[in-house]
């Protein structure tokens, strides 16, 4: 398929689908654990400003097929030599097909060429398939793996951007505990 990778931001109308899709997924993945799951998963959306994922310290794109919003994803400013991975979405037809990893790969392209060195991101615990997509990708768990993810809540992964083979550079990434259920 001959998708199109566009840069936008969120306040560009092609995004709602991602983010329409991404409140429904959050909030039937985590419907049990969240007293009012629409609510935390459009709080959990609208968390950050959009002037965080533009250039020079950010970054959001869109995958489009056939002009309709069947992908994107998004990194902002983590640390100075870090960027942070947010809201890696397929649309459900689209899935297992490699759009993800494309998204992903787009992502790290822009982050190097912004100057960031190495990429952190979380997924959730009832993420299997993102957890797996980036473990895929070359990103290293950031947390105690012999523990249930359920513990954990959220996830982390990094991953070194220069030297993909090393680890030691994502040791200060590294959750010293694990992320529990957030307050």
């Amino acid at each position: 398929m001959a998708y199109e990778i566009i840069d936008t931001s969120l306040h560009d109308p092609v995004v709602r689908p991602l983010l329409d899709a991404l409140q429904i997924e959050y909030a039937t993945r985590y419907g049990d654990f969240r007293r009012n799951a629409a609510t935390s998963a459009s709080d959990e959306l609208a968390r950050y400003p959009a002037e965080l994922f533009v250039p020079p310290h950010g970054a959001f794109i869109v995958a489009l097929l056939d002009g309709e919003t069947v992908g994107g994803g998004a990194f902002k400013r983590y640390d100075g030599t870090t960027a942070e991975l947010k809201r890696i979405w397929t649309r459900a037809d689209q899935r297992r097909q490699g759009l993800a990893h494309r998204i992903v790969e787009e992502l790290e392209a822009r982050a190097v060429r912004q100057g960031y060195r190495r990429v952190y991101l979380t997924t959730g615990f009832r993420q299997p398939e993102a957890a797996a997509l980036y473990r895929k990708a070359g990103y290293e768990p950031l947390y105690d793996v012999s523990i249930a993810p359920e513990v954990h809540f959220r996830l982390p992964f990094g991953k070194d951007l220069v030297e993909p083979a090393r680890k030691d550079t994502l040791d200060a990434l590294r959750a010293p505990e694990p992320l529990g259920y957030p307050a």
